[in-house]
């Protein structure tokens, strides 16, 4: 009988057929990660309860928030150096607790980035619905035609090379960055130094009964950036790009929102902030800006903000179809789900799957008459559950990782011990807030609140629980776990 070879070449271009490429460097990596956060619907959405739960002590959170995450991206981009592999979050849980343990946090990564984009589609829908109606006296479509269309353009883009994705984020990323540039330098403008200098950055007091609420919603505008490491096949010098977009994704946010948070604190009086907050939570921003800058600015903010819901979209859609990518790759899923494009090297049966969910749950949803209002603060609010807990996992993953290397391969005290654990104990503690105020984070009831965190815990130990059953039936494939290898 003649045994098949394969001689090194042909190995080498099955390798190169069968992985994910991309040429992003570290500003387009960036951008793909402060898309995630959508900084002008943040600005306009997130950052008015932030102000309303924290009045002029929103800034100081946002400092201290950056410096923790700082702290978690210390071991982070140490451990990226030693886990090559493209699966995130997946790889580094399975380096650190064990195929199981990550097997269930691929599960929580996968779930969580798609519920936390399919906020976008019924926000978008609502959102660009009132604009046509309002602005430009248009007519009145349902929201859920717009929705089908903005999951039809992002599925599209996603389908494609990452390159092309970058550079629609970069375009529309550095547009709403100027956007919330003009509000901030025409708030300290107009109201003097005076002004700006009584709006100091006040801390936050450790018995302030909202402050738990506070942290979380503003750990939840950072999200994204843990999601580097996931791009590592399609970004040039990934040894070099990903640390460095991981630091400057974390430094820029937190400065970004914190200089926002202050303008508005300059606009509207330490002392006023907060009530004006929570009197005017959704208009706030446009209506500071309008003030500020005129209507017609206000007004090009309004569609910046419909495209800042796109580029989010995109981005979460790019992250998930990786994840779910990297278990097809694994076997955990069905295997036509790794496959890639032949020609844009793109997880595009992933990216498509991702879109086809949610086009079908918003046809579900509508069907049943689910408002969208209902919709977007559930989705958005369970999914952040489900990757916060995922990063207090993997936070604890990395500082496993380090300390059962330290006989054999010891590494900085710094790098590899202290920093993970101040991050492992800091997440710790938003995990706990996020379980105990989970009503609020989702906008639901006792019921809701019941049913979606048992989901998401059902997640992790269900994934757990399924990588056992594959050592047990299957150990080929749990052999597998983690490594997403190209054979």
């Amino acid at each position: 009988m003649q045994h098949k070879t394969i001689d090194a070449p042909q190995a080498t271009r099955h390798a190169q057929e069968t992985r994910l490429s991309g040429n992003m460097g570290v500003g387009e990596l960036v951008m793909n990660v402060l898309a995630f956060s959508s900084p002008l619907a943040t600005v306009a959405g997130t950052l008015p309860v932030l102000l309303m739960f924290s009045g002029q002590t929103a800034p100081a959170i946002y400092v201290l928030i950056t410096l923790m995450l700082l702290m978690f991206s210390v071991g982070f981009v140490k451990m990226s150096r030693s886990v090559k592999g493209p699966g995130g979050f997946y790889s580094f849980v399975t380096a650190g607790l064990g195929k199981p343990a990550g097997l269930g946090g691929a599960f929580l990564a996968l779930f969580g980035y798609i519920f936390i984009g399919f906020f976008a589609p019924s926000f978008f829908g609502v959102t660009l619905n009132g604009f046509v109606m309002n602005s430009l006296n248009g007519p009145d479509v349902p929201w859920y035609w717009y929705a089908l269309g903005i999951i039809a353009v992002t599925t599209l883009l996603a389908y494609n090379r990452i390159d092309l994705s970058a550079k629609v984020l970069t375009v529309v990323m550095l547009l709403e960055v100027a956007v919330v540039v003009v509000f901030d330098i025409a708030s300290f403008s107009a109201n003097g130094m005076e002004t700006v200098q009584g709006a100091v950055f006040a801390l936050p007091s450790l018995g302030d009964a909202t402050l738990g609420l506070a942290l979380l919603f503003a750990v939840g505008n950072f999200f994204g950036f843990e999601a580097t490491v996931i791009y590592r096949d399609e970004v040039k010098n990934p040894d070099r790009t990903i640390p460095r977009a991981t630091y400057i994704a974390v430094v820029g946010i937190g400065l970004f929102y914190a200089l926002a948070a202050w303008a508005f604190i300059a606009f509207l009086g330490p002392d006023n902030v907060q009530a004006a907050a929570e009197s005017n939570t959704v208009n706030l921003f446009n209506d500071a800006v309008a003030a500020l800058v005129g209507k017609i600015f206000a007004d090009i903010a309004v569609v910046l903000l419909i495209t800042s819901v796109l580029a989010c979209m995109l981005s979460i859609q790019n992250i998930a179809a990786r994840y779910s990518f990297a278990l097809a790759r694994d076997h955990a899923l069905p295997t036509i789900l790794g496959r890639v494009h032949p020609k844009h090297k793109s997880p595009f049966v992933s990216a498509l799957a991702v879109g086809v969910i949610w086009g079908a749950a918003t046809v579900v949803f509508t069907i049943l008459g689910v408002a969208p209002d209902v919709l977007y603060p559930i989705a958005s609010g369970s999914g952040t559950f489900a990757v916060l807990l995922l990063m207090f996992i993997t936070s604890f993953a990395v500082l496993v990782y380090f300390l059962r290397r330290r006989s054999f391969a010891p590494e900085s005290i710094w790098k590899s011990i202290i920093a993970p654990l101040v991050s492992v104990i800091f997440l710790g503690v938003i995990t706990y807030l996020a379980i105990t105020n989970y009503p609020e984070l989702i906008g639901g009831s006792a019921l809701l609140t019941v049913i979606f965190m048992s989901f998401t815990f059902a997640l992790f130990f269900g994934g757990i629980f399924y990588a056992l059953f594959l050592r047990s039936k299957r150990p080929n494939v749990y052999a597998r776990l983690g490594r997403q290898s190209a054979d």
